[in-house]
């Protein structure tokens, strides 16, 4: 027995130096592969090693004698690994070279499905493969080709391109048939409305099959009036059956654009009916810009309600600071361009002007006590009552102890100008105890004992009533023509 085993294995590796074939009897399947009995050792036959093409079955090999290559020898382990496949390839690179020399472009050939993948087809062709890919298969969009062929198929193929080199062969099925494009109804025009089947989604749109192997796309923008990013998610779903407007469509190209949103009313019809100037309506906060806030009416109409029109008092730096995103916010029309599709907004008119009250307060020469909360470019911000704010210049900031005022102090303000337009109102505190220019100091006798009887009388005024009157304004007038008129 022991010499019968040292012979083998001399056998086994003479049949490995000198590439010779062995005969082998294949004695039972085993994981990966078959175990077969070569000059009574046991050696391994792998599964990619017992034919060309992928073995699905085994068992069908299990009691048969056949021939090998010896390809590995571990001595080691005394492992043999054994090759069917290496005999065969050899007859095979012959017929290959046969074969592609007898290829043309558009050549219709005969052929067995070998295997399927996610990518193609590869296809015996007769001692060469070839492979079909997956958009060859068919016009028509598929997910996988199992959905068209199965293995052991035959099926006629055309070949569109080969490599002689690396031996590779491209075939088509679907060049077999007419492309559905020629078969599209000449009819069929621009606004025309047809129905079709949503196969793709993308965020930009969706493609919509309308005949086997025909498809358009529905663009993002053309699925809704309104004018807000959105994905093609937001409104339709792979499998919808849709009905849609043609909007191009070019043979030549074979391109197709279509549209749903021309199926629904355009709500910028009847804009001036349903949105007129001056009328009062609710709106979504959608999204801030640096100068405005955009709101949504409906579906397919925004419009813009500009910062300064947010608040009559506030002074707003950011809309961000006013409201937030879907927001629900009151406005009212105040400006419409259709052709523009465009809609100015505002909010701050839904209430009375303010000002035109803070112009009887906030007269010219009233007092009033403020508290100074910043200082900015070289003046103070004063925060005056009913939550207005006053700038007051530097030079009127000066006490009458000769320093400065600090934010945070409270003192007595008086309103040097008031601008209702601009909203803007200018205060002084140096004006309480000095009047006219308090850069320089104030003269004694003559114009100064004026002045201070001018600056008494403004006193007297503001301590005798809380906010000026227009009354006041006049008994002011009288003192200035008495003034004059001493003078």
């Amino acid at each position: 027995k022991k010499a019968r085993m040292t012979r083998a294995w001399e056998n086994v590796n003479l049949a490995k130096e000198n590439d010779t074939i062995v005969t082998g009897h294949v004695k039972c399947r085993t994981k990966g592969g078959l175990i077969v009995d070569v000059f009574g050792l046991e050696a391994f036959l792998p599964g990619s090693q017992i034919d060309v093409k992928p073995i699905r079955d085994y068992d069908i090999y299990v009691g048969k004698n056949m021939e090998f290559k010896v390809v590995k020898i571990n001595h080691e382990f005394k492992n043999v690994v054994v090759s069917h496949k290496a005999l065969i390839e050899a007859e095979i690179e012959q017929q290959k070279v046969e074969i592609m020399q007898k290829l043309e472009k558009g050549q219709v050939l005969e052929g067995t499905v070998k295997n399927i993948t996610s990518y193609g087809v590869f296809i015996d062709l007769g001692g060469v493969d070839g492979l079909i890919h997956i958009t060859d298969l068919s016009w028509g969009r598929i997910n996988h080709p199992e959905e068209v062929v199965e293995l052991d198929q035959t099926i006629n193929v055309v070949i569109l391109d080969f490599d002689d080199e690396k031996k590779r062969i491209a075939l088509g099925v679907k060049q077999l048939e007419a492309h559905p494009w020629d078969s599209l109804s000449t009819e069929l025009k621009d606004g025309d409305t047809i129905k079709g089947k949503v196969v793709v989604l993308a965020d930009y749109g969706a493609f919509v099959e309308v005949a086997a192997g025909v498809e358009g796309l529905i663009h993002v923008s053309e699925m809704s009036w309104s004018q807000h990013l959105r994905s093609a998610q937001d409104f339709l779903n792979v499998g919808d059956e849709v009905e849609a407007v043609v909007l191009t469509l070019d043979r030549e190209d074979r391109k197709m654009s279509l549209g749903i949103k021309q199926l629904m009313p355009d709500p910028w019809e009847a804009i001036e009916g349903k949105y007129a100037v001056g009328t009062k309506h609710t709106a979504k906060v959608r999204n801030f810009t640096n100068f405005g806030v955009f709101v949504e009416l409906e579906e397919g109409v925004d419009g813009l309600i500009h910062i300064s029109d947010l608040s009559w008092q506030k002074k707003i730096k950011h809309p961000s600071e006013f409201c937030k995103v879907d927001d629900q916010m009151d406005v009212v029309v105040l400006e419409i361009d259709r052709e523009s599709r465009r809609i100015s907004l505002g909010h701050k008119q839904l209430e009375e002007n303010p000002w035109e009250v803070f112009e009887s307060t906030f007269t010219e020469g009233s007092t009033h006590q403020g508290t100074i909360v910043e200082n900015k470019d070289k003046s103070g911000i004063v925060s005056l009552p009913y939550g207005l704010e006053g700038i007051c210049p530097a030079r009127h900031m000066r006490k009458e102890d000769g320093t400065n005022a600090k934010v945070e102090e409270t003192l007595d303000f008086v309103v040097i100008e008031f601008n209702k337009d601009g909203r803007k109102i200018v205060v002084s505190h140096t004006r309480t105890f000095e009047e006219g220019d308090d850069t320089k100091p104030t003269k004694k006798g003559g114009k100064g004992n004026k002045a201070s009887a001018s600056s008494a009388a403004v006193k007297q005024v503001n301590q005798n009533s809380e906010k000026s009157t227009l009354g006041d304004l006049d008994a002011l007038a009288e003192l200035k023509q008495k003034m004059e008129g001493d003078k």
